[in-house]
């Protein structure tokens, strides 16, 4: 039943906020009683602290496999973004943005989680794109794995880019192609014009 309440509110949360939805939401569309609900959560905040992580695990294990079985780190990062986009249902009500006006320790922790995850992941195709003669030899892998996680939070921030000026899915294949064109040789940049020119098409 835990999970059961973790999925549905996960699902009700992605979808309309995390401020919107409450405990009645959930156990409306349920079927089941508030009190039911907190014999697992002790309150909200709870229940969104599982949800937070629970979307992130699923997250993390969807991405490792696409970097396990991916040809080249720029198909990665495309296939990446596709699959994020999906799960997230192209963010429309900015989960994250919410988490961070309403339950800023939760959004802190999952801050801290994202960096390491994404790091690591980062560093390692990148030094996979240098090995394979698609990245320059001269960049700062180190550097480089900050700045694409500084840039891929940053483009989630509502103030500097308001969803009704810019939906998700732009601004997400704008930094892809922002972050390749440093980054790529000549090698390189043939593989991703072809994924501009698919993606304009």
């Amino acid at each position: 039943m835990r999970e059961k309440i973790i999925n549905k509110a996960a699902e009700l949360f992605l979808n309309f906020g995390f401020k919107s939805v409450t405990m009645d939401d959930i156990a409306n569309e349920m079927a089941i009683s508030k009190k039911t609900i907190y014999v697992h959560f002790a309150n909200k905040t709870k229940l969104v602290e599982a949800v937070t992580f629970t979307v992130f695990e699923n997250v993390c294990e969807g991405i490792d496999g696409i970097c396990n079985t991916s040809d080249n780190p720029i198909k990665e990062l495309y296939d990446i973004k596709m699959f994020v986009l999906h799960y997230l249902k192209d963010e429309k009500t900015s989960p994250q943005f919410q988490l961070k006006k309403y339950y800023p320790q939760i959004y802190n922790q999952l801050q801290l989680k994202q960096f390491e995850k994404m790091y690591d992941s980062v560093k390692e195709s990148l030094q996979n794109g240098i090995d394979t003669g698609l990245f320059r030899e001269s960049i700062d892998v180190d550097f480089i794995s900050r700045m694409y996680f500084t840039g891929m939070t940053g483009i989630k921030d509502q103030t500097i880019f308001p969803l009704n000026n810019y939906d998700m899915e732009y601004l997400i294949e704008s930094y892809l192609e922002y972050h390749l064109r440093a980054i790529v040789t000549d090698k390189g940049l043939q593989i991703l014009n072809t994924f501009i020119k698919s993606n304009q098409s």
